[in-house]
């Protein structure tokens, strides 16, 4: 076996290990292809026993579970921990553990990388509060320049990363595993929506939206907008046609998504990070076969002009947003050119595809 693959990753987050569907396929593959992978967390009081994977997983103990107190002390354990490991290379998940990260690889003088899920400064919580955005801007200044190596999520954050910090990254897609697939047939038209129920959503249009629709929407989340998500549906009148879900386990996930009609993704044009990204729920329905309603924004649009698998939304309107579910679930011509689009673009953007960036980026160090 090539001396690589005895080299010692560590990967670092700051969520629930067992319901990080992204790093749970980064970490596997990467197992997989012969590396030492160790993923490491914080521990929650409310954390279930970790599920057994194909790498290790650590949890580290906190005292806080959110806010400043958090962040600092779950830093100061990490940067630590981080010390008395041997491991050869040390990767930042997000501008949440980089600090640590970067100090740590520089004392032990071992390789670092940065895995770029979001532009973290350009969310719409960091934007909207100053001296949050402040802070974080002066972390991703002192550290992302000298992460050389790093890789995220499409060609548009890779675009930011080299204007704003002089860094070259390859774009590794959170794209899902491809699996052999038998659409079921589906009696009833259902609207699915599956993610976080948060603010910038787009659910204060979404909801309204749904006066006009002769369907049913389902939606598979919780998040900080759940309560006014609920209340929105009371206040239009429209128990009837939304259900909510709440949190729903991703292996239960999936039975949701496949027999769902259309797929939402939708992201109101708060932040840079919403326009520029490219939601991993957007695969998850193309490789279900589920044509969906999507933002016109850059990423999607992309796809889109190679492979028309989503109906995309020009105004985040209640108007327009439901001429476009209409035109989906009244055109069946239309319907059906789309969920073929759906056939053929999962197998060029599936995980196996993506992996393959993936591991070369880790050879090359």
């Amino acid at each position: 076996m090539p001396q690589m693959a005895s080299k010692r990753i560590i990967c670092t987050v700051t969520n629930d290990l067992n319901y990080d569907q992204r790093m749970i396929r980064i970490c596997t593959s990467l197992a997989q292809a012969g590396y030492d992978v160790t993923l490491v967390g914080f521990q929650r009081k409310n954390s279930k026993p970790l599920t057994q994977r194909p790498f290790n997983q650590v949890r580290l103990p906190i005292i806080a579970e959110q806010g400043k107190a958090m962040y600092i002390f779950y830093w100061i354990s990490l940067f630590f921990f981080l010390l008395r490991r041997d491991d050869d290379i040390l990767c930042a998940i997000d501008i949440d553990t980089i600090l640590p990260v970067y100090y740590a690889s520089r004392i032990r003088k071992k390789k670092r990388v940065y895995d770029a899920h979001e532009i973290f400064t350009e969310l719409k919580e960091v934007i909207s509060r100053p001296a949050v955005h402040k802070m974080w801007s002066w972390i991703a200044n002192h550290c992302v320049p000298h992460f050389k190596t790093g890789y995220t999520i499409g060609d548009s954050y890779a675009g930011y990363f080299k204007k704003q910090y002089g860094v070259e990254y390859g774009v590794v897609r959170n794209a899902t595993i491809l699996k052999p697939l038998q659409i079921p047939d589906k009696h009833e038209r259902i609207i699915l929506y599956q993610g976080w129920v948060n603010v910038g959503r787009c659910f204060e249009q979404l909801i309204p939206a749904m006066q006009y629709v002769n369907a049913r929407l389902v939606v598979c989340g919780e998040g900080n907008f759940y309560e006014q998500a609920q209340a929105l549906t009371k206040q239009h009148n429209l128990e009837n046609k939304i259900t909510f879900k709440g949190y729903v386990p991703p292996a239960q996930l999936g039975d949701h998504t496949i027999s769902a009609y259309i797929g939402i993704t939708l992201f109101e044009d708060t932040a840079l990070s919403n326009r520029l990204s490219l939601a991993n729920r957007f695969f998850d329905y193309m490789h279900s076969g589920v044509p969906q309603l999507c933002n016109k924004y850059p990423e999607y649009e992309r796809v889109n002009a190679e492979y028309e698998v989503a109906a995309l939304v020009p105004e985040l309107t209640p108007e327009c947003i439901a001429e476009k579910l209409n035109k989906l679930l009244n055109d069946d011509d239309y319907y059906k050119r789309l969920q073929q689009n759906c056939l053929a673009a999962r197998k060029k953007y599936c995980w196996q595809e993506e992996e393959k960036k993936l591991i070369a980026i880790y050879n090359n160090l």
